[in-house]
């Protein structure tokens, strides 16, 4: 029982308490668009589209946009990548002249049905974890097992981001970068794009914007990783014989 433990049950467990909530996470932040008004303050995003939207090579009059009209867009992107890439073609702005035209040509629309292709992947794979994960809870709390130390779960994380991060820091961030792009996209399809030839990219100042976002993501899973850990341990320090004993002496 104690191999099974420590080399099965608890790695599986906290494998999907981490999926879990990092559905939960995106899936939280994505109401708020990522909070893409913080971010355009931060990273000076009007200074960056005034530079590089007369510069592109397929739209016209996009640096005449308000920050409220890029912060509408790029909501409109958010909500269409989370919702399987439905409205993608609509999203759309003002020229000069009044007429109304699409935000983005064929292969950055190709590109972002992509993303939300990618992004039900995630939903279905981190919905599932969360079912197992719930599971293991129940099944934990029916044999009455207790959570590792802190300590042994700390470490355990740390080794794994250290293991993870090492690989990187030997192989490259940018080749590892590129590996994952090609990895999870089809073939064929265009995923980087020029400032130049993207009023997508030059609304998010990608890769700044994701950046960004990661620390938002990194901070919420921290918390609610926290949360729920500390309501676990309290859970299981109280098998099922005892909490009918203690609800019973409250009487």
């Amino acid at each position: 029982m104690n191999s099974f433990k420590r080399f099965f049950f608890w790695p599986v467990f906290f494998s999907c308490q981490l999926i879990a909530l990092a559905l939960v996470s995106w899936h939280l932040l994505a109401q708020f668009h990522f909070s893409y008004p913080l971010g355009y303050q931060l990273l000076d995003l009007n200074t960056h589209i005034a530079e590089f939207a007369p510069q592109n090579r397929y739209k016209d009059d996009f640096e005449l946009t308000t920050p409220e009209d890029h912060w509408r867009l790029f909501g409109a992107i958010s909500d269409a990548v989370q919702a399987s890439g439905k409205g993608l073609r609509e999203i759309s702005y003002q020229l000069k002249n009044g007429e109304i035209t699409a935000l983005m040509h064929e292969a950055e629309i190709i590109h972002l049905q992509d993303v939300a292709n990618l992004i039900d992947v995630f939903y279905i794979t981190g919905t599932s974890c969360l079912l197992i994960w719930i599971g293991l809870i129940f099944f934990a709390h029916h044999q009455r097992l207790t959570l590792p130390s802190i300590k042994k779960i700390l470490l355990g994380f740390l080794a794994g981001f250290a293991a993870i991060t090492t690989i990187i820091l030997v192989i490259g961030a940018t080749e590892v970068f590129y590996w994952f792009h090609v990895q999870v996209f089809p073939d064929g399809h265009q995923w980087f794009f020029y400032y130049q030839d993207s009023l997508m990219t030059t609304l998010m100042k990608a890769p700044d914007i994701f950046a960004f976002i990661a620390t938002l993501l990194l901070l919420l899973l921290i918390a609610l990783w926290s949360a729920s850990l500390y309501g676990i341990n309290r859970l299981l320090r109280f098998p099922p014989q005892q909490q009918s004993n203690t609800k019973a002496r409250k009487r």
